[in-house]
């Protein structure tokens, strides 16, 4: 998930990252000779992270003549590690991909983790008030201070009927808690964690996709690579982002065996089995699968859609920090080659 609420994340962050150092951080019984693949997360484990542990879990790593160490989760993001060399493949969003990529990372795309948004806009379910996005005019929202969240809100609002005007203050993870307490009007949470999570301890919220009033779709999770390592190493990425995809699969058609499996490689991670449960079994319904039930596969469309979205609002720098006068190749930006042909 791409934020958390800090005060209840803290215990389970040190747990997940003792349990990682205790397992060495890779799949067991790696081969002799195995080529080793390092792996940054975005946070700690979660259901966006499923089908590595899955893949980790069932052997299909090792199987592939693979060490797969999935680094613990730390402050400097999955674009840097990724772009600098120091993991192989990270997971990242289309969103922080846009712009790392945009001021020079040296990362590809080459799996979409999900096919679609993750977050939404959401409110406290009992503000009667607001009934669209157009009603956000002038409210308080409660940020994480993303560059592009504010264009993006704005659009959104824009696009419901609205002027797109509001006040933003970046609270981060404390952003949920300020929703629920009243101190903020509106934020974004990933639905198929925070909102869940949100029912769990009755504080239920009203949301609204931003693709239901015409902004762009965007790939929601994504397994990115190191444009130069993928070049040098084409059969190697292949085993591993198959094997990668093939435990997504899995957890897109089985979620119960998926979600078992993640909580299994990380002991002690999970305070609430439920939410771990009816959050896989969400982003296997609603985002994991694409029109014909794949998971993975991108099209330049939707890549060009909101990352264009973002070039035309004049949100992406380069890397001295000054605003793109030309328009990215976004075909370049992605690539399928190294996923399975089939299901």
């Amino acid at each position: 998930m791409h934020v958390r609420t800090a005060s209840r994340r803290v215990l389970a962050a040190l747990v997940a990252v003792l349990a990682f150092a205790l397992a060495g951080c890779s799949g067991s019984g790696a081969p002799a000779g195995a080529t080793t693949i390092r792996v940054a997360l975005d946070w700690t484990p979660n259901t966006n992270h499923t089908g590595l542990f899955v893949a980790q879990q069932e052997g299909w790593f090792r199987d592939a003549g693979l060490d797969v160490q999935i680094l613990p989760y730390n402050s400097t993001s999955p674009d840097t590690l990724v772009g600098s060399g120091a993991a192989e493949f990270g997971i990242g969003f289309q969103n922080s991909f846009t712009f790392s990529k945009a001021a020079g990372a040296d990362i590809v795309s080459v799996l979409a983790i999900l096919q679609h948004w993750g977050s939404d806009i959401a409110v406290r379910a009992d503000r009667t008030d607001i009934t669209s996005p157009k009603d956000l005019d002038g409210k308080v929202y409660g940020g994480f201070g993303d560059p592009g969240e504010v264009p993006k809100m704005s659009a959104v609002i824009k696009d419901a009927g609205g002027k797109g005007t509001f006040s933003t203050v970046v609270l981060g993870t404390s952003a949920y808690e300020a929703l629920y307490s009243g101190q903020v009007d509106f934020t974004e949470p990933f639905v198929a964690w925070e909102g869940i999570e949100a029912q769990l301890r009755n504080e239920p919220l009203k949301t609204f996709a931003y693709t239901d009033y015409g902004f762009p779709d965007a790939y929601g999770v994504l397994l990115e690579g190191n444009a130069g390592w993928l070049a040098a190493h084409p059969d190697v990425a292949t085993k591993f982002v198959q094997a990668v995809q093939r435990g997504y699969q899995l957890a897109a058609d089985d979620p119960a065996t998926a979600a078992k499996l993640l909580m299994d490689a990380n002991p002690g991670a999970f305070t609430d089995p439920e939410l771990v449960n009816r959050s896989q079994q969400m982003l296997a319904q609603q985002f994991m699968k694409d029109p014909s039930g794949r998971v993975g596969t991108q099209t330049l469309a939707q890549w060009s859609g909101f990352s264009g979205f973002l070039f035309d609002s004049g949100a992406l720098v380069d890397a001295a920090g000054k605003p793109l006068t030309t328009r990215p190749d976004f075909a370049t930006w992605f690539t399928d080659k190294y996923q399975a042909t089939s299901s």
